[in-house]
């Protein structure tokens, strides 16, 4: 689903229950359902044509949109990877309220048997970390839906992988795909010996950016017996982020941009006054791998963070400054000629 912010998965959802149990429903029929407008109910059903689920529209009088071949008992026309598509999109797509969760059990009983096994373990296994200024419906690496299908069938996969030494190569088996950030990781493992499980003792992290080929194998590899999911994400989000932060900045942050700055940096930003100084700001340290990269990400942040130490941040950023004057000082001077 590519539609943007304005459709939510769980009333794609309820669409998609709504057409499974009537021969077929107007856009003003799912409108009144849902509670939305008319507009609104036609542009999901649009939306749900588009991603592949088997709905076609009839038109003039007594028309509407129906389910291809009746299918009203169950949603047959759906493929494995688009019901896990359907189940990625609702459970992450806010928090878990009670509505939400009623919504994923419903499309788990409605889909058909074979695939809901699968369907569920991408969506436990799929986690989306869209910090503030990054958008939800960025598109994944195409890898991510490769990784997804061997999840959701408990398969292993053979990697190519390009990583700061070189390539190398490795049998693992996927046990979570997510974003922090615009960036999306793979948290792997090689099987246990004598088992189909993965080595939860050998947990790695690939950048999803940097497999250059993965290829979804028939052998069977399952997540380890009590694998939290959770926590195994926290901690890679933590030794992800430890591994850039040798640059620092106090900055004196507006109260209204904390939460921003926050979900910015994640990790790389802390609290080191609650309070509000006299001015009505906040105290803060942010981190990067390097004072140039620190300058740059605090360069848009100017009207709501001060850099108050150290030097090198502040001479890095006020460099970065002129460097803009001087490309900008003109704002035709590097425009094409008629």
């Amino acid at each position: 689903m590519k539609r943007g912010s304005k459709i939510r998965a769980d009333r794609l959802i309820q669409a998609l229950l709504l057409l499974q149990g009537r021969p077929q429903i107007t856009a003003a029929d799912l409108a009144r359902e849902l509670e939305v407008s008319v507009p609104t109910a036609r542009r999901d059903l649009e939306a749900l044509a588009m991603s592949g689920v088997p709905i076609y529209p009839s038109r003039g009088r007594g028309g509407g949109w129906r389910l291809i071949g009746g299918a009203r008992t169950d949603l047959t026309g759906l493929t494995q990877g688009e019901v896990s598509s359907l189940l990625v999109a609702l459970a992450q797509s806010g928090a878990a309220t009670p509505e939400r969760i009623a919504a994923m059990r419903k499309l788990v009983r409605a889909v058909p048997e074979p695939f809901r096994e699968g369907a569920q373990r991408v969506a436990e296994s799929t986690v989306r970390d869209a910090p503030w200024g990054i958008t939800e419906h960025d598109t994944p690496p195409a890898v991510v839906a490769e990784l997804q299908r061997a999840i959701a069938g408990s398969l292993r996969v053979a990697l190519q992988y390009e990583g700061s030494s070189g390539r190398s190569a490795a049998e693992v088996v996927p046990l979570m795909v997510g974003s922090r950030g615009p960036r999306w990781y793979l948290l792997a493992a090689p099987v246990a010996e004598g088992t189909d499980a993965a080595d939860e003792t050998r947990l790695r992290t690939y950048r999803a950016d940097r497999i250059a080929d993965a290829r979804v194998l028939t052998a069977r590899g399952t997540a380890p017996a009590g694998f939290d999911r959770a926590q195994a994400w926290a901690e890679m989000v933590e030794r992800v982020e430890s591994f850039r932060g040798t640059a620092r900045a106090v900055v004196h942050v507006e109260p209204w941009a904390v939460k921003a700055l926050i979900d910015r940096f994640g990790a790389q930003a802390r609290m080191l006054d609650e309070a509000p100084d006299g001015a009505g700001r906040v105290r803060m340290e942010v981190s990067a791998h390097r004072v140039d990269a620190l300058a740059e990400q605090l360069a848009g942040w100017t009207g709501a963070a001060e850099v108050v130490e150290p030097t090198e941040v502040r001479v890095a950023l006020r460099e970065l400054g002129e460097r803009m004057v001087s490309v900008y000082r003109d704002p035709d001077a590097s425009l094409p000629q008629a």
